[in-house]
Parts: structure tokens; sequence; C-alpha cells
């Protein structure tokens, strides 16, 4: 597809955070039950549902344009995944605290892929006259931030307290 308009971007980039949304589902869901610290485990399984609420507004939002969510597949995430797998599952560890902070650090990393992501479609969505899509995306947004900052606060103060 040739790239014609703002709304063109702006349909290419919501299949692609739909896919780095599902993409990212599964292995959040994998590194929430790898986690030994509740707090972290916690907060991944909220990171979960708040995946699977994201990929449900942005689907709702490209039916409201006629385009199917699956028309992309994200390879950015696809890499992240791959990494996230590689360093954070199947990589041996000392200790529990040690894969914990790892855990984090990759999925800071998808995080950080989902809030630019979402933070362009705010923006263009907004630009483009398309205010309701906005709020959607906007409280999509603000949740990833909040997650964001509660995995730092994690890691800030609960994960390898000993080492500390």
């Amino acid at each position: 597809m040739t790239m014609q308009s703002l709304e063109d971007v702006y349909h290419d980039q919501l299949q692609d955070l739909w896919s780095a949304n599902k993409q990212s589902l599964e292995i959040v869901t994998e590194l929430g039950r790898a986690a030994q610290n509740e707090s972290l485990s916690k907060a991944l399984i909220a990171g979960a549902n708040g995946i699977q609420d994201g990929m449900d507004k942005i689907a709702e939002i490209c039916q409201q344009h006629a385009i199917d969510p699956n028309g992309e597949h994200c390879k950015g995430m696809e890499g992240l995944v791959k990494e996230a797998k590689a360093h954070a599952l199947n990589e041996t560890f000392g200790d529990d605290d040690t894969r914990d902070a790892m855990i984090i650090t990759q999925y800071q990393r998808m995080v950080h892929y989902g809030l630019a992501g979402y933070g362009c479609l705010v923006a263009f969505a907004n630009r483009l006259g398309h205010d309701g899509d906005g709020a959607i995306l906007q409280e999509c947004l603000d949740g990833t931030y909040d997650g964001d900052r509660s995995m730092t606060d994690i890691a800030a103060d609960g994960i390898n307290a000993a080492a500390a």
C-alpha cells in the first residue's frame, strides 16, 4: 500500500500497534508466571490485562474506519519478544531476584515501544479530527505510562533488596 496521507499512516500504525500488542500479550503473561516477586508478578498480570484492553480498543477503532486490525505484522515487537524470551526466560540465573530484574528490563523495552506507538496515534487522531479515537487512545497511553512507572518503582524498591 502506498501511503498517500496522514490518514493512511494512522491506519497503518493502528494495525502495527494492534500486532505489537498481540505479540507481546503472550510473552508478558509468561514473564508474569516466571516472576518470583509478588509485586512484579501482579504488575505483569495487570500489564497483560492492559495489553488486551488496548487490543480491544484498537480493534474497535479499526472497525469504525473499516480496516482490519490484522493488516500489519509488527517486526519491531517480534524482535523485542525474541529478546525477552532469550534474556528473561531461556537464560540461566543464579537466583530469582536476578531473573526478576531481567524480566523488568525486557518488559519495559516492550512497554516503551507501546508508548511511542500510542503517543503518535493520539497525535495523529487529534490532528485528523478523530477526537473520539484520540480520547480512547489517550486512555491507553495513560495506562501504559502507569504500568511503566509501576515497573520502575518495583525495580527501584522491590527487586534484589539484599543486594542494596
